[in-house]
This record gives C-alpha cells, sequence and structure tokens, in this order.
C-alpha cells in the first residue's frame, strides 16, 4: 500500500504540473500511471475509479490554477459562455456512458492520448497567438457553430474519458476563437473547474466503493494535485511559452511511452522483440542509405529546389517497402513506423531552427517538413494497421499500391508539368497553375507502379491487375489535381485505397 501512496503522489504531482501550465485534464497524467502501477484500479472498474479520483483532484487544482491566471486578466467568457455551457452540460452524459465501457478502451486512450498530446506541444510547444477580441462583439455564425460542435463533444468526452478535455478547449480556443494562449488556459480551467466537479460527483454516485475503499488515495491525489497546479501556475505565467511547451511535451511524451511500455511488458518475449529490433534496423537502415544520398546530392550537385522534394517524397513513399516485405508480423511493423514517426518529429523539430536545415529543406510554409511527415507516415502507419492488421495479410497490397499510386505519379507530375506543361488548367477548384502534360504524367506513372505491386502481391489474376491499375491510375491524378494545400499526400492514397477495396467485394 505504500508503494501505491508513492505513485498517487507522483501522479497527482505531474497531473498538477499539466494543469497548471497548459490546462491540460488532470487525468490525462494520473489515469495511465493509476490503471498500470496500482492494482487497486486494476479491477473491472479500475480505470472508472482511477478517472473518478483524478477527476476530483481536478477540482482544486483548476480552481487554484484559474485564480492564478484570472489575477493576471487572463480569463474571457465573453466569446466562450456557449462552449462553457455546452460543456459543463454533456460532461455529466459522458460520465453515465463511461461506466458501461471496459477498463481496456479506457485506458488505452488515456495512454495514446498522452503520447500523442506530448508529440504535439514538443513540435509547436507555444499556441498561436492572435489579437484578442473585442468584447463588445457578438458570436459569429462559425464561432456559434464552433462552440456547439466542439463543447459538446468536448463535455461528452471529458466526461467519458475523464481527460483530454482541457487539451481541447486549449486547441479550440487558440485555433478556432482566437484566444491568446494564457487567456486560452485560464479560460479552460475556469470551466474544467465545473466539469471536473460534475464528472466527479457522477462517477462517486455510480460508484460509491470509490470513496469507501480509496478514500486516502482520494485525499492525497487532491492536496498535492492542488499544490503543484498553483506552483506551475504562477512558473506558467512568468516564463515564455516555448518553455512551457517543451517542459509539458517532454514529460507528457516520457510518461505515455513508458506506461504504454510497462503496461504491456508481460506480453513481450524474447522472439518478437529479436523480430523487431530486426525490423527496425532494416527500416532505418534503407532510410539512412537513402537520406546520405539525398544529403550528399543536395550539397554536390546543383538540384532544382522542387526536384530535391520530390526526391525527398520517393524516400519517404518508398520506405513502405521494407515494412511491407522485412516481417510477416503487421503489428511489429507498425510499433517501427510509429517509433520512427516519434523520433523523426523531435529531431525535426529540435534541428528547425539551424541554419543547415533551412539549407537542406526547402519549405514553403512553416514546418511543412514536419507536417507532411506526419502526414504521410502517420497515413502509411494507419493503412498498414487497417489493410494488413485488420483484413489480414493478404490484404496488404492495397497499403502499398495505394502509396505506390500517389508517390512516383506526384513527382513526374511536377517535374513534367514545370518542363513540359503547355496547355495550362485553371480554375476555382484547382490551387495555382497545372497542366494537362503534367496530369497524363502523374497517370501513366500510377499505373506503371501500381502494376507490379498488384501482380506480385494481390491475389488478381494479371487482367484484373491491369484494370483496377487503369481505373486508379486517372482517379489518382484528378485527386491531385483538385487537392490544396499539399493534401493529396493524404487525400490520393485513400482514393487510390478506395478503388481496391473493390476488389474484396469481387472476392480477390
Amino acid at each position: 500500500m505504500g508503494y501505491e501512496y508513492i505513485v498517487v503522489t507522483l501522479a497527482a504531482a505531474l497531473a498538477g504540473i499539466g494543469t497548471g501550465l497548459v490546462g491540460l485534464s488532470a487525468a490525462t497524467a494520473m489515469v495511465p500511471l493509476l490503471i498500470v502501477l496500482c492494482p487497486t484500479f486494476g479491477g473491472e472498474h479500475g480505470a472508472y475509479m482511477a478517472t473518478a479520483i483524478a477527476l476530483a483532484s481536478d477540482i482544486l487544482g483548476s480552481a487554484v490554477t484559474t485564480g492564478v491566471y484570472a489575477k493576471n486578466k487572463k480569463i474571457d467568457l465573453r466569446h466562450g459562455w456557449l462552449m462553457a455551457v455546452c460543456i459543463i452540460g454533456m460532461c455529466t452524459v459522458g460520465s453515465i456512458a463511461a461506466y458501461f465501457t471496459h477498463q481496456t478502451v479506457l485506458g488505452g486512450f488515456s495512454l495514446i492520448l498522452c503520447v500523442a498530446i506530448g508529440i504535439r506541444f514538443l513540435v509547436s510547444p507555444d499556441s498561436k497567438e492572435r489579437p484578442e477580441k473585442d468584447g463588445k462583439v457578438k458570436l459569429t455564425a462559425k464561432e456559434i457553430a464552433v462552440s456547439l460542435f466542439f463543447g459538446l463533444t468536448i463535455g461528452f468526452g471529458t466526461g467519458f474519458f475523464g481527460t483530454g478535455g482541457g487539451m481541447m478547449m486549449l486547441i479550440v480556443f487558440t485555433a478556432m476563437l482566437g484566444y491568446e494562449r494564457k487567456t486560452a488556459v485560464g479560460t479552460s480551467t475556469f470551466i474544467m473547474t465545473f466539469t471536473a466537479l460534475i464528472a466527479s460527483v457522477s462517477h462517486i454516485l455510480i460508484e460509491p466503493t470509490i470513496i469507501l475503499e480509496c478514500w486516502d488515495h482520494l485525499l492525497i491525489a487532491i492536496v498535492v494535485a492542488t499544490v503543484f497546479s498553483l506552483v506551475s501556475a504562477k512558473f506558467a505565467n512568468r516564463v515564455k511559452g516555448k518553455i512551457v511547451g517543451y517542459v509539458t511535451g517532454a514529460i507528457l511524451l516520457v510518461l505515455g511511452l513508458s506506461m504504454i511500455v510497462i503496461n504491456n511488458i508481460d506480453k513481450i518475449n524474447t522472439e518478437y522483440l529479436l523480430e523487431y529490433l530486426r525490423v527496425l534496423g532494416i527500416y532505418i537502415g534503407f532510410i539512412v542509405v537513402l537520406a546520405t544520398l539525398l544529403i550528399i546530392v543536395r550539397f554536390t550537385v546543383k538540384v532544382p529546389d522542387y526536384i530535391f522534394r520530390k526526391l525527398l517524397h520517393f524516400v519517404a513513399f518508398t520506405s513502405i517497402l521494407p515494412l511491407a516485405f522485412s516481417t510477416d508480423i503487421w503489428w511489429i511493423a507498425v510499433a517501427v513506423e510509429i517509433f520512427f514517426l516519434i523520433i523523426v518529429i523531435v529531431a525535426l523539430r529540435f534541428f528547425e531552427s539551424f541554419s543547415f536545415y533551412k539549407g537542406l529543406f526547402v519549405e514553403k510554409a512553416k514546418h511543412e517538413v514536419i507536417i507532411s511527415f506526419i502526414s504521410l507516415f502517420g497515413l502509411m502507419t494507419l493503412m498498414l494497421a487497417v489493410f494488413w492488421g485488420g483484413l489480414g495479410a493478404e490484404h496488404k497490397y492495397i497499403a502499398v499500391a495505394a502509396i505506390m499510386a500517389w508517390g512516383p505519379g506526384d513527382a513526374v507530375a511536377a517535374i513534367v508539368g514545370k518542363n513540359c506543361g503547355k496547355h495550362e488548367l485553371q480554375g476555382k477548384m484547382i490551387e495555382g497553375v497545372k497542366s494537362v502534360e503534367g496530369c497524363v504524367g502523374m497517370a501513366v506513372t500510377s499505373f506503371i507502379c501500381t502494376v507490379p505491386v498488384l501482380i506480385t502481391m494481390s491475389p488478381m489474376p494479371w487482367y484484373v491487375a491491369l484494370i483496377f491499375s487503369a481505373v486508379i491510375a486517372p482517379i489518382a491524378a484528378i485527386t491531385e489535381l483538385f487537392t490544396k494545400k499539399g493534401w493529396d499526400t493524404i487525400t490520393v492514397p485513400i482514393a487510390s485505397a478506395l478503388v481496391l477495396c473493390l476488389s474484396l467485394i469481387l472476392g480477390y
């Protein structure tokens, strides 16, 4: 029992720090630690009880944090009152629904969210600031729609999961309602004071054993979280936002990854560990070799920027091949991709401020390389999980073919359009100026690259593979033509995958 008190104290301290620094729900840090390290929270409704304790500790923690931000005039409900009402109203409904959900769902969500939020803060440590709005201005139709949608969903999620509400409010307030970061934190913690109160009372009324069996854990969590919330809130109002973001991101990322490992340690055996390390070695070796060649080319040969960008794409989209062919275990391939994704995101974010980074990568917008990296590699991870892990190894060709339908064709479209494009395509649905020649080049290249994938990896007869490739090619080209802001990285593979899903209906 003494061991559990230490865990609860540590969890509450981390929760308080997250609440005071950036307005995170206490459950984001507390629930993963409690359900993984404390046997008390390992029963049928263990995660539910852990969430209730986190919510209860959030009441005073959010209240004292609100007080600090209010003292610094960093609370604004003039444009956030509608969202506050929706969130407070829906959190009770969510807490009732949570009781009937197995703890694996709640616990797994908490662990994944913890890692995701940690990465978010390391990539973007400070929220984008906008000029604060005049309090006399009425809510616009867009603000009403945003407040209703996100208020209802965040409110339900806060009650159901007990976590994520603070983070989501921070994003909505800053990115969609125009709040400055500290004002967003102060406003969200004000709302969380009430949602935590309502949700924790609902949890305790539904499961009274929380009080009867865990009163000592509850008391420790409330006291420690409140103290650390107060201290960290004062710290956050005295230092730069980037420092706060980096500190929060590092804590959450390390916490989340550690808990995932600890939670699954009994499922790891030597055979799987060695297989994971083997695949990781092959994958990193593949990336390193191609990346090294690119670096040499970049600094020794005068390659136009747009061609070098496509060479980067080549390294990125072909990286799905070693994952698909180096192992027969889908989740190992996915785990390798996720690990690589996290490491590279953190590394790229760190090196962004160095001069050689700007010389190596040509960015059209801030964080473009990181955003593109997350989009493509995140999509590849999802596709491998769905089409390989979900549908079986015989269908992983869908993931590979969908990526290959985009990558080579996109590169050829840019090069052909730049050098041979004479018949321009313009319109409201088309971003910039594109050409007929570029679209044709993409369609032909997509056809050429998907045919061998379908013939060698799928159960299709060769003539069926040709037909599917012929259908995918123009769809990929048209999708790329009408996709704006570089999102063809996602839209083209998804469109191609949807076409290939027809093969499942046909029995292939």
